[in-house]
């Protein structure tokens, strides 16, 4: 038996604020996207490299101000990525700590993704 990475569920309430800071800001693309009809809320998969994020409008999936831990091979080059964009709602620094370098990126949302590269 084998298991697969587990895609984290974040809550959101605006798909545009959802697009503008995923897609736009943080490089995702939109894998897919669904709604049970016209005027229901989105539900859509979201990808960057391997990492896979799964954003819900729906009440019940997900419990908003959650927060995901990334691991990431070169934190400075994303960090130089985002901050380049000049993005008026993040500009997340870089903290060093015990386990890694660590860059925090909050969404519209109160939801979080840590970005870690553990140490050499």
């Amino acid at each position: 038996m084998q298991l697969s990475p587990a895609i984290p569920i974040l809550r959101i309430f605006s798909e545009q604020k959802a697009r503008e800071h995923y897609l736009d800001f943080l490089g995702f693309t939109c894998e897919w996207e669904h709604r049970f009809e016209e005027g229901m809320p989105l539900y859509m998969e979201v990808k960057r490299g391997d990492l896979v994020i799964h954003l819900s409008e729906h009440h019940g999936d997900a419990t908003p101000g959650s927060t995901i831990f990334v691991h990431v091979d070169d934190i400075d080059t994303l960090h130089q990525e985002l901050i380049a964009k000049n993005y008026a709602y993040a500009r997340p620094g870089v903290d060093d700590l015990p386990w890694g370098r660590v860059m925090q990126v909050g969404d519209p949302f109160g939801n979080r993704i840590r970005f870690c590269q553990p140490p050499a």
